[in-house]
Order: structure tokens, then sequence, then C-alpha cells
């Protein structure tokens, strides 16, 4: 009998076309879900009867109550190396193998530049103008050529921006809790020394931080009070490490320009959060690593991840 692997997630109904799935056609039997389970509850019951489990990043948590209530789960193989969200110890007590697979830094830099840019140049709010026949130019954009660019963490990703910056002809400075200013310059970035003075000085700020205890909220209130009235801010890293409610507040004051974001603390949003509908934001609905490239490698080595495990050879583990 055919093992049964659920592919959560697949929103626009990619995953068995972004891959080769042959090399494990004859051992199970694949089944993509495009709608998502906002409760545990609900995940239960829809997984109840898979074995295998593959889930993009960390959109779906499997925390130990939702692992025990699987016995039939053996595998599950999330994107990218990096995952928050699944219980490790929960998995090993029942017996469930965690994989992941490669991932490219590529697409997350390129949208945030897409949001950076589209804040500046106010791209919705003329291109809805023009198709609606609105005013002709009803923005001035901001310049990005001489503007201060504060990147918060400058690992692969920030790194990248920070190249970008730099043929934009920004000034780049960069700050994390163990950003040196010797490894800031090999980015080609200025190094600051603290948070505070990125935040008052920079005329657009990017996070691109690992979550974890000391990102959480780091970016409150008070830290994004610091930020200059014309300045914009862009989150394409992880949403908790920007407190929300004060987000939503400066955005509802005019207390800074404007802010690009990737990430949402409620995935996906659900009607009627106020994130839809705040004022001088630009949303997308977590698309930074929303790529055909990045979609080839996620699945090309989910089926890897699955023949390597069928054949008792388990690759990539996680925890």
């Amino acid at each position: 009998m055919k093992l049964r692997c659920a592919v959560l997630d697949d929103y626009q109904s990619v995953a068995a076309t972004a891959a080769d799935w042959s090399p494990v056609a004859d051992d199970i039997d694949v089944v993509s879900f495009t709608e998502h389970c906002a409760t545990e509850d609900e995940l239960a019951d829809r997984l109840a009867e898979f074995d295998l489990v593959v889930t993009l990043r960390e959109r779906v948590p499997f925390p130990a109550t939702l692992i025990e209530r699987l016995p039939r789960l053996r595998l599950i193989v999330a994107s990218g190396m990096r995952n928050t969200s699944i219980d490790y110890a929960a998995a090993e007590r029942h017996g469930v193998t965690v994989c992941g697979t490669a991932s490219t830094a590529a697409p997350p830099v390129e949208l945030t530049w897409a949001l950076l840019l589209g804040l500046a140049r106010g791209i919705v709010t003329e291109a809805n103008s023009l198709r609606e026949g609105g005013p002709w130019q009803s923005t001035v954009g901001a310049d990005l050529h001489g503007r201060r660019l504060g990147i918060l963490g400058l690992g692969k990703i920030g790194s990248r921006v920070a190249a970008v910056g730099g043929a934009f002809g920004m000034d780049v400075v960069a700050w994390s809790e163990n950003l040196t200013p010797e490894r800031a310059e090999e980015a080609g970035a200025g190094f600051v020394a603290s948070k505070e003075e990125l935040l008052e000085t920079s005329d657009f700020v990017s996070v691109h931080l690992v979550l974890s205890e000391r990102t959480r909220g780091l970016l409150g209130a008070k830290e994004l009070g610091l930020m200059r009235p014309g300045a914009y801010l862009v989150n394409t890293s992880r949403a908790a490490i920007v407190d929300q409610d004060a987000l939503l507040d400066v955005l509802r004051r005019g207390a800074i320009a404007g802010a690009g974001v990737d990430v949402f603390d409620v995935e996906p949003l659900p009607a009627g959060h106020p994130m839809r509908g705040a004022p001088r934001l630009l949303a997308t609905p977590h698309l930074g690593y929303v790529s055909q490239a990045n979609y080839a490698a996620y699945y090309g080595d989910a089926v890897e991840d699955i023949r390597a495990y069928l054949d008792g050879e388990p690759v990539r583990r996680l925890g």
C-alpha cells in the first residue's frame, strides 16, 4: 500500500509541476491542499490519514500537541534549513523525522527592493490612478540617491540589500547585536553603534534579522518613535520583530512616511484585519520566498528528502 503525502498551503497549485515527483510516484500518493488550516484542530483532522507532510517555511506550526494527534505521521519536510515552528523534541519522541531543503536569498532581496521602490515612488497609487482615470501625477517620489539606508541585520539577505543600496548611490549603514565594523565594511556598509542611531538617522530602514528571543519586539513604540517623519520602514523578515500595534499607530498618525510589509502576525491575514486597511502601507502576502527558482529548490529537495527517507537514509535532517 502506498504512503500518503500531504503538501500544505500550495496556494498557487504549483507543487506538482515545480519539481519532478516521479522518483517517489510508485511509493506515495501526493495530495496538495490550496487552503490554509487556521487552527490546530483543523490541521489535525486534515492530516490524520497522512504519513508524510511537506510544509512551506514556518507557516504551519507543528507543536507537540499536534504531533501527538498524528500517530501515522513519519516525515515532515520543511522548506529551508531553519524552522522554529516545529517541536523537534516531540517529533523525535514520536518517531517523526524532520528534513529541510535548499533555498536562496535572492527572492527576498528582490522583494525588499520592490517594496522599497514601490513606497518611494508611489507606484501603486500612480498605477491605480492611471488605470482608473484619476489625476495625472499625484505623488512626488522620494529620492534614493544620497539618502541613508539603515539595515538591521547584515547576514545573507541584508548584505545583498546593502549591495543594491550602494548601487543606487545610497549611504548604507547597518546594525545588529553581533555586527562588527569590519564585517560591515566587508559588506559595503557603514557601522553604527546602536539601533537607536540607525533609526534616528536613516531615511529608509530595512529589517533582515532572524527571529529570536533577542529580536522579538525589537522595534516597539519607543523605537519606531525615533524614526524621521519622512522615513520608510520595510520588513520582509519576521512580523514579530516589529510590534504590529505600534507600527499601525505610527502609520495612522503619519509619524513615518510609510511602511512596506510582507510578513504578518497572523497568516493568511483574516478579513477585516487592521493591516488590510492601514494607511501609508504597501503590503504583500508573504511573497518574499515565492519565486520559480525557490519553488523548484523547495519541492525538488522535498522529493529527494522523501526518496532518501524511504530508502532508510534521510538527508538534510533538522532538529
